[in-house]
């Protein structure tokens, strides 16, 4: 729940009950594999790892956009976020940079992909079906 909070209150700091983690408490601890059906972003991520060069900083600028734009409350879902994402970054498979990749090339298409996120949501917000 935490981590949700402070998504939602950035960029202020809310005053929580909870003391801070400290994992020396933990005699153990058990991890179990992610559920990619119930948070479709982890799957995104792995394909931008695998695409490589310019789609992990179209992954990221689409993240940032499309939660920035939610927490802004203009009707957008929080499952549109995932939708967005990968939208954005099926958009970016044509123009993909896989080698030689600069950092004007990462700074390039990460303002590609946060107007690449706010034409999608003007598009969805004019009535277009633009998610299958």
């Amino acid at each position: 729940r935490l981590p949700l909070v402070y998504s939602v209150s950035w960029p202020h700091r809310l005053k929580l009950p909870y003391k801070p983690l400290d994992l020396a408490e933990f005699s153990t601890l058990t991890f179990k594999r992610a559920d990619n059906e119930k948070y479709p972003c982890i799957n995104l991520a792995y394909e931008a790892g695998r695409a490589g060069g310019t789609m992990t900083a179209v992954l990221n600028a689409a993240n940032e956009a499309a939660n920035e734009k939610f927490r802004d409350d203009i009707g957008l879902g929080f499952l549109d976020i995932p939708k967005l994402i990968e939208a954005t970054m099926e958009d970016h498979k044509a123009d993909l940079k896989t080698s030689n990749v600069s950092l004007e090339d990462i700074l390039t298409c990460d303002e590609w992909a946060r107007a690449q996120v706010e034409a999608k949501i003007k598009e969805i917000q004019s009535g277009a079906q633009i998610f299958a």
